[in-house]
């Protein structure tokens, strides 16, 4: 397994966020953490990111336990984190962002990406080459902030609500891109509000609610689980 967390318990203060998360993700696939808005999601990916430190539990990453590295240090290994607010370089261009998304140090693999092959996935940021981030269009700054993150030449991605905040065709788009990014073998945990896209791209899905997992299993399994997609998914 890729990446793993145990018995995650995370805290902000004294409001218990995390209790008891565990999860994991095998070589190749990818997996969503499903669920409604504020049940712990992003709070789990900034915990084994090391944006925030678990009070017990563990984070694993190829066998090696990474719980409260910080951030750069957990990136250095090969986990790559792709934020929700997207926080790009406003001021810089496209390709000085993309630039910036390498890591001090890092040597080029001839399987590793470069903006040359970053432009071959992502085709309209090459089309805006010399723009700068602060003038891209929503869809075009979430690509941006993936294609930086790609840059780092990550072993596993964390993504988190990718989807959020964007037209149905950008939608189609960047799901198009993780599915891309996906064959390039680069396994994926997808965190998720929208049930429709988990269940296209996700083999496997986590579901939510209050801290907890109430329901791990295959896309199937989750088709036919219609209470808990009643009671923790649908509206």
């Amino acid at each position: 397994m890729v990446l793993e967390i145990r018995d995650l318990n995370t805290f902000y203060e004294q409001s218990h966020i995390l209790q008891g998360v565990s999860l994991g993700v095998e070589h190749g696939e990818i997996v969503c953490l499903l669920g409604r808005n504020g049940v712990g999601k992003t709070t789990t990916l900034k915990s084994i990111i090391g944006f925030v430190k678990p009070r017990s539990g563990q984070v694993l990453f190829k066998g090696q336990e990474i719980t409260g590295f910080p951030p750069h240090e957990i990136a250095k290994l090969g986990v790559g984190f792709v934020p929700e607010d997207r926080r790009i370089f406003p001021t810089l261009t496209v390709r000085e962002n993309l630039i910036m998304g390498i890591k001090p140090g890092q040597k080029n693999k001839e399987e590793g990406w470069t903006i040359e092959k970053v432009y071959q996935y992502f085709p309209a940021l090459e089309a805006r080459d010399k723009q700068k981030g602060k003038h891209l269009s929503g869809g075009e700054q979430q690509m941006l902030t993936i294609a930086r993150t790609l840059m780092g030449n990550p072993e596993v991605l964390l993504i988190d609500e990718p989807t959020e905040g964007l037209a149905p065709k950008i939608v189609e788009t960047v799901e198009q891109v993780i599915k891309e990014i996906h064959q390039h073998g680069i396994p994926i945990l997808l965190v998720e509000q929208n049930m429709r896209v988990a269940l296209r791209l996700a083999e496997r899905i986590y579901v939510m609610a209050k801290g907890k997992v109430v329901f791990q299993g295959t896309r199937q399994e989750l088709k036919e689980a219609h209470e808990v997609r009643q009671k923790y998914l649908e509206v």
